[in-house]
């Protein structure tokens, strides 16, 4: 199944001209007929089909980086190689061996990972950064809240393609909205929220898989991972933070690279923390800073709770830029002679 994100099911329901108003009503007569056994996302779906929308042009084929979703078959995507890593060689559960290799794959919309199995890690000998790739016949997979391509023996790569170019490289993947954190719902995707941190947690870490960073477990004395089998792991750590901006407060969850952004600190650093905790005052980095942070809202079941997945964060978010943005906003009210609304900004 297609993991098409809440905001593109929203929109999509905007472009058949139902007014926000129309939508939440519509939504939340298919949360109350189906008892609260369904997100308001899946709610989001089933109405837009009711009405015939089609919510995505297509779920195969060529396509923008940016319009690649999880759960897609049979992508084809044309882009430049940004990011080029290591081949890591592994046993599978059944006592095969096999290797893995990755890129980064960036168009003019955004960028993705690129990770290759088996015989098709070999192709990333082939190319260097730099180099513009065509990748045909990938499936999509979502890891850590991220959409990826995977490619398999039966995928296809063609270097530097005759007669293909690509524009400039987007550097920004996604486009934000920026949210106020008493307007924030479950499921909503690209939302920036600009705020506070008012508290944070201890880190912590747990074994990975050093191929596909999934969660490693003991058994039989040993670690294993479901689809490489007996590994050495390696670590991946995440931090909890308490963001506060004013209209409400909001958990924020850091998983790996973000750790290291908003900390500012390498894993050898982070490393060190878990053997001798108070190496490093990492809270009293962080407390009392205004900080940018990007991602996801996601439901927390066990706590009935909704919590902002971090996908990126400023951890110095320019004052001089953030008052023009208001400014700007503020303009926009006024052209619309709604003053009412500036309370909202």
């Amino acid at each position: 199944m297609i993991d098409i994100p809440y905001e593109t099911i929203i929109s999509k329901l905007k472009e058949a001209g139902l007014s926000d108003e129309d939508i939440e009503s519509k939504i939340q007569v298919k949360l109350d007929q189906l008892s609260g056994l369904i997100s308001k996302e899946g709610a989001a779906h089933i109405i837009a089909n009711e009405m015939g929308i089609k919510l995505v042009e297509s779920t195969s084929g060529r396509m923008k980086i940016k319009d690649i979703m999880s759960g897609m078959r049979n992508v084809e995507a044309l882009g430049k190689v940004t990011n080029k890593f290591n081949i890591t060689e592994f046993t599978r559960k059944d006592g095969t061996p096999s290797k893995v290799g990755s890129f980064i794959l960036g168009d003019e919309t955004g960028r993705m990972r690129v990770t290759c199995w088996g015989d098709m890690a070999n192709k990333l000998s082939e190319f260097n950064e730099e180099d513009i790739l065509k990748v045909v016949g990938g499936y999509i997979r979502e890891n850590q809240g991220r959409n990826e391509i995977h490619m398999n023996d039966s995928s296809k790569i063609v270097v530097n393609p005759e007669g293909e170019t690509v524009g400039d490289v987007s550097v920004e993947a996604r486009e934000y909205d920026r949210k106020k954190v008493s307007d924030l719902a479950e499921n909503m995707n690209n939302v920036e929220v600009l705020g506070t941190i008012v508290s944070v947690e201890a880190l912590r870490f747990f074994e990975v898989c050093p191929e596909c960073r999934k969660r490693a477990r003991v058994k039989r004395e040993e670690f294993e991972c479901d689809t490489h089998g007996v590994i050495t792991p390696d670590f991946n750590y995440v931090m909890n933070a308490i963001i506060d901006d004013g209209s409400g407060n909001i958990r924020t969850v850091f998983f790996e690279k973000m750790v290291e952004k908003a900390l500012d600190l390498e894993k050898s650093k982070l490393l060190e923390i878990k053997e001798t905790p108070d190496s490093v005052d990492f809270k009293g980095k962080l407390l009392g800073s205004i900080v940018k942070v990007k991602g996801r809202v996601k439901k927390n079941a066990m706590f009935d709770r909704l919590e902002l997945s971090v996908q990126d964060i400023d951890i110095k978010p320019d004052p001089n830029k953030e008052m023009d943005n208001i400014n700007k906003a503020i303009d926009e009210v006024k052209k619309s002679k709604d003053i009412s609304d500036i309370n909202n900004i």
